[in-house]
């Protein structure tokens, strides 16, 4: 729901528009600046709206989503509500049990969606039930039970198949954007919204980070390797404006219809734009480089997300740990079965 603030007999005021009705309700506000309008509006909106009976998982939902505001979760959480509210959106926090979100993972699962699908949605349930709480909307937060998150069933490319997708990228803004995405492990978004001032060619790094920290997904500062710095600077060379990747004079939203594209002239339909990241994470750890420094690099919070995503790409660091558990006689029984079978 859209909470505004206006003005309204000298001072400020805050109003929105009911759902499903339309009917518009609105107050006056003792604020006297706007900052004191925005908080006081906030509070006189959860106030007006809460039900006698309680607040509902729909209302919660609805108010956690005005609460983000800009941020993309916001956006997210307004396509997984379709499917969460239809089954909880009538609740109260109370009343969800256990065997409410197992019921809700065997009606997903048998619509054909996927398990993943579900851990996300009742993730986001399970985020803006503890947001409620923590605002103290609501006494108690219930127990949101998440299915087991599968393993990325997603495959790292090859060097000829990355030679191959580059090749393809007919339009150099998409070609220069694969490069990024290649060396610098970035997430689309982080590519995309660069500008000239975020590539420093005298040290030699690429700046990820948003000035303003509006994000929930993490962002690094990486070196500008000798692929990275030969594109950059050719399309530097021919800039017509301060974002990094631009066409026609213009930044750019997406890059899917390129890619795609590129991805259809090279005969490899199926790889996903993220796949790109999975990859230099693969590569980073396949050629023996400390997880931490991989992690780092992807610009995650914590070596644990690394570990938990990738450790199962890098079976080599359990040699020595698999080593200890030999026993000598029986290596020895084993070398000589060995030789009498050949």
């Amino acid at each position: 729901m859209q909470v505004n603030i206006g003005r309204l007999r000298g001072g400020y005021c805050v109003y929105w528009d009911e759902k499903p009705s339309g009917k518009r309700k609105r107050y006056q506000l003792k604020a006297r600046t706007r900052a004191e309008a925005e908080s006081e509006g906030r509070d006189r909106y959860l106030k007006e709206s809460q039900p006698t009976n309680g607040l509902t998982v729909a209302r919660i939902w609805e108010t956690y989503i005005y609460h983000l505001g800009t941020k993309p979760t916001a956006k997210t959480m307004g396509w997984t509500g379709k499917a969460v509210l239809l089954h909880f959106g009538e609740l109260r926090p109370d009343q969800i049990t256990v065997d409410d979100c197992r019921g809700y993972l065997r009606q997903r699962l048998a619509a054909g969606r996927k398990i993943g699908s579900a851990h996300t949605e009742l993730g986001h349930l399970r985020s803006a039930l503890k947001w409620a709480g923590k605002t103290n909307l609501i006494d108690r937060v219930p127990f949101i039970e998440l299915p087991p998150k599968p393993d990325s069933d997603v495959r790292p490319l090859t060097d000829t198949q990355i030679v191959r997708i580059i090749d393809n990228c007919l339009a150099p803004h998409i070609r220069l954007a694969v490069i990024l995405l290649l060396t610098t492990g970035g997430r689309v978004g982080s590519i995309l919204d660069r500008t000239w001032d975020k590539m420093d060619f005298e040290r030699g790094v690429i700046d990820l980070r948003k000035s303003d920290g509006v994000t929930r997904k993490g962002r690094a500062v990486v070196p500008m390797n000798r692929m990275a710095r030969a594109a950059l600077q050719t399309a530097y060379d021919s800039r017509q404006t301060n974002w990094v990747v631009e066409y026609n004079g213009k930044p750019i939203k997406s890059m899917k219809t390129g890619y795609y594209a590129a991805l259809r002239r090279a005969n490899m339909v199926g790889v996903n734009i993220h796949q790109i990241r999975h990859t230099v994470a693969v590569k980073m750890l396949s050629a023996g480089q400390p997880i931490e420094a991989v992690s780092q690099y992807l610009g995650h919070s914590n070596t644990a997300i690394t570990y938990k995503t990738y450790a199962r790409y890098m079976p080599e660091h359990l040699a020595d740990a698999a080593e200890i558990l030999n026993i000598d006689r029986f290596s020895e029984l084993a070398r000589t079965s060995q030789k009498t079978a050949k």
